[in-house]
């Protein structure tokens, strides 16, 4: 009888509600240094090789697939969000063995990444459940940047499909140029990755007659800096404008993870809409530990230092929750 009872209230739960409406999670996770194991000659992988100075492993591979797993599941408590825009994955082989050798296998993703011509072969990549967003295309956009430093940045991915509510949602993943060398001299790269994903922005809301847009991923920029505050123009809203931190460097938490959306979809009317409060940075225990040098908590990362720690991140997830109205 209780077994009945529990299968009861699960088909309750993943029915749409009286107003036919369904819940739609989007999720945003810097994993940290996806590496397989193989060399490729034409990117700087050394580090993270057998041989390299992390001593980087077959066994340690698979548990960084099972851990990161673990956070994908755990961030959709009773299902696995829709969307997983993923960032600081190396290639195919990573992401596909992510959604065929972990419990996520049973999800049914599929998934759409970039090409880029980073210098360490890093990209970006796009999970979705294929029951709640219908591919529709792709395109990996580069970024050129001005001056004297022409090197390429890691490519914006952007990906369309028709979601529940019969709209075509176009999905944004971006990986902004790091700080390194110094916040302010490192600007003029961001700004350009900014210039780079305004222009895409724009284009879309001329064409869409009801822009959905969702752009997401890892800034390497506060919300109220220069480049934020470019994108988030032109009826675009950042939605962790507030938030605080979903990253910590020497002490300081800094909010470098967030979501971008077309503010169309903070109306009640919609076909897609953001449930109001839903947005958060996903900071569960076992994400964290114990900051022994700047106190505190921080994020339990794969490796402190070069000391190989097995935990997941240097980063947290961020979500946000969206109804779909269906037709």
């Amino acid at each position: 009888m209780r077994k009945a009872l529990t299968i009861l209230t699960l088909f309750f739960f993943f029915l749409p509600d009286m107003n036919g409406q369904v819940l739609f999670r989007v999720m945003s996770y810097n994993v940290e240094n996806l590496f397989d194991t193989e060399d490729n000659p034409a990117t700087d992988d050394q580090e993270f090789l057998p041989s390299g100075g992390r001593r980087w492993n077959t066994k340690r591979y698979y548990h960084k697939l099972q851990q990161i797993a673990k956070v994908i599941a755990a961030a959709g408590e009773w299902d696995t969000p829709a969307l997983v825009g993923l960032c600081e994955v190396e290639n195919d082989t990573v992401v596909s063995h992510l959604l065929r050798k972990t419990p996520l296998h049973t999800r049914q993703y599929r998934y759409c990444i970039s090409n880029s011509s980073d210098r360490r072969g890093i990209n970006v990549a796009l999970l979705y459940q294929r029951d709640k967003f219908r591919y529709l295309n792709h395109h990996s956009i580069p970024v050129s940047h001005r001056g004297k430093n022409t090197r390429m940045a890691r490519d914006i991915l952007h990906v369309s499909g028709e979601v529940l509510s019969g709209d075509t949602l176009d999905v944004i993943i971006c990986h902004f140029p790091s700080r390194y060398g110094g916040e302010k001299e490192s600007e003029t790269r961001r700004m350009d990755a900014a210039m780079a994903l305004r222009k895409l922005c724009d284009s879309l809301i001329r064409i869409r007659s009801c822009p959905l847009i969702i752009a997401m991923g890892d800034f390497n920029d506060s919300p109220g800096s220069r480049c934020m505050k470019l994108i988030a123009e032109n009826n675009l809203q950042n939605l962790f404008a507030e938030m605080k931190g979903s990253h910590k460097y020497q002490g300081e938490w800094s909010q470098l993870d967030q979501m971008i959306i077309h503010r169309s979809m903070l109306s009640a009317k919609a076909g897609m809409k953001l449930i109001p409060g839903s947005t958060r940075n996903f900071s569960p225990s076992f994400l964290l530990t114990k900051d022994k040098t700047w106190r505190g908590i921080r994020p339990r990362r794969t490796y402190y230092g070069y000391k190989y720690e097995a935990g997941y991140s240097d980063h947290l997830p961020v979500l946000a929750d969206f109804l779909l109205s269906l037709p």
